[in-house]
């Protein structure tokens, strides 16, 4: 459901990067293995609750453990591929699982419904857009998604996404054109 959601184009401002020094501490916690800065304001972002459901067969081994939300795309191989990297605005076949972040749900998984998806980069949330290219063909990335490189306040109707809601996303990719 979320990839033929996600083909659709989707009118969400990708998050930019503030040059600004942080007002609040600087020390960084980690979700999912990655990096994640405290909110840039000195607020404490909402907090990510790690997995709460079993992951579908077929899925790479994944461990999600809580920790804060993404206030930045957050980029983490597991598994670098061997085969072509995928481009900006490449066409894409990936399997995947979407966590919703305050939750620990997962939203939906093409491994779930037993097949690698394809699309274009260019019709995707911009975590996607922004956080695939450069990947090889057989790597698995997991992708902490803050909410503006999401669905925003208006996540698809039906989604189990709540708005505002960062996302956290294991994807491995099995073609690219």
């Amino acid at each position: 459901m979320l990839i033929s959601v996600c083909a659709a184009v989707v009118a969400v401002a990708a998050c930019g990067s503030s040059s600004k020094p942080q007002a609040a501490s600087t020390t960084t916690s980690s979700i999912a293995g990655i990096s994640v800065p405290p909110a840039s304001n000195g607020a404490t972002a909402a907090a990510c609750v790690g997995l709460k459901d079993p992951l579908p067969q077929g899925v790479p081994a994944w461990d999600l453990k809580p920790g804060p939300a993404p206030t930045t795309l957050g980029i983490q191989d597991l598994k670098v591929g061997t085969g072509p990297t995928v481009a900006e605005g490449a066409t894409v076949t990936a399997n995947y699982i979407g966590v919703a972040c305050s939750t620990g749900k997962i939203f939906d998984s093409s491994y779930a419904h037993g097949q690698a998806i394809q699309f274009p980069l260019t019709g995707v949330i911009p975590g996607w857009t922004n956080g695939i290219p450069g990947m090889k063909v057989g790597g698995v990335r997991v992708l902490s998604i803050p909410a503006a490189q999401a669905y925003g306040a208006n996540p698809p109707q039906g989604s189990g996404i709540a708005p505002n809601e960062p996302l956290i996303f294991l994807v491995e990719i099995t073609a690219t054109q």
